[in-house]
């Protein structure tokens, strides 16, 4: 007759599995926490390429779609254009809307020191914009950037040359092309540019001033 012995676990045994059961589990968590930590991170660089990546392309549109909105000058009675470009502002009016409200709307860019590239949005109506931009709540939309712009022209010789600014209140008519430039102040951070062609950049029926063009 065979006698056959069970023999249990030990405590030590029990509490050595428990032990490396624990470990286990807090390893397992900790790579899951890590990686997570990763995505969110990585989730909120794409978001913020995204955001300005889409930014860029709204802005370039609105460039494209730049249109030469005429109104009365309440002082003289004469009608002029609305389209003041400098080095670091630019105020314009575009068939495109970034809030895809209907009608024209007036775009404003511009730096402030230390902070970044501001955005005002209001619609244009049919007179001069300046004081409702002057008005309205402009957007931070490129933290960190500073912004600089570029207008090209063509002189009478057919040449076309860049300018660092443009008034169509003087030239009475838009520029050719609009180049935008956006630095970051931190030099690993990209460079962003627009280079957009104004398609509609003469009035129908204001003509524009060959001689102010040869003063730029």
């Amino acid at each position: 007759m065979t006698n056959h012995y069970k023999s249990g676990f030990t405590l030590v045994e029990v509490i050595l599995a428990l032990a490396l059961t624990t470990l286990l589990l807090g390893l397992l968590s900790s790579g899951v926490f890590i990686v997570t930590g990763d995505w969110n991170r990585n989730a909120d660089v794409l978001d913020e390429s995204l955001d300005e990546a889409l930014a860029v392309l709204q802005i370039e549109r609105a460039l494209h779609g730049a249109f030469p909105h005429s109104y009365t000058n309440m002082e003289t009675l004469s009608r002029q254009l609305f389209f003041s470009g400098e080095s670091d502002y630019l105020g314009w009016v575009s068939t495109v809307s970034a809030q895809r409200t209907p009608g024209l709307t007036a775009w404003e860019l511009f730096n402030v020191e230390n902070e970044g590239v501001y955005l005002t949005l209001v619609p244009a109506f049919s007179d001069d914009p300046s004081l409702r931009l002057q008005e309205a709540k402009p957007m931070l939309i490129f933290p960190d950037y500073q912004i600089e712009f570029s207008y090209l022209y063509e002189e009478l010789d057919e040449n076309r040359l860049w300018s660092e600014e443009w008034e169509a209140e003087e030239l009475l008519s838009l520029p050719l092309a609009v180049y935008v430039r956006l630095e970051p102040y931190d030099e690993d951070e990209e460079v962003l540019e627009v280079l957009a062609r104004v398609r509609n950049n003469l009035h129908r029926s204001i003509q524009a001033t060959t001689a102010g063009q040869r003063a730029l």
